[in-house]
């Protein structure tokens, strides 16, 4: 994948984080400098998805840990267990939010 190809579906991934989170109800602040998207919980915790061009990965931080993604059939798929995105999105705001999110279905 050249970085053009990376940036373009990296900035389409971000939007579509944002859109699923502003659409799932939950009260959650965004906010995104370039290819950094941060999600803060009432709680003050915060997940951060990151685009990480050098190695073409997605990179996401959460209080339960750090994963890394790597496109794949047109799927960002996590680099050790190979779960996808948006349903481990799902999970860690869920986890954050104290309330069942689904985002899986805005990829």
């Amino acid at each position: 994948m050249s970085e053009k190809q990376f940036h373009e579906q990296c900035e389409r991934t971000l939007r579509a984080i944002e859109d699923a989170i502003d659409a799932c109800g939950v009260d959650v602040d965004t906010s995104r400098s370039g290819q950094v998207l941060e999600l803060e919980f009432d709680d003050g915790s915060k997940i951060i998805v990151n685009g990480n061009e050098p190695v073409r990965e997605i990179w996401v931080a959460a209080r339960s840990g750090a994963f890394h993604y790597r496109a794949d059939g047109g799927k960002w798929l996590d680099t050790r267990s190979g779960d996808e995105l948006f349903l481990t999105l799902s999970r860690l705001v869920s986890q954050q939010a104290g309330s069942q999110v689904d985002l899986s279905g805005s990829d």
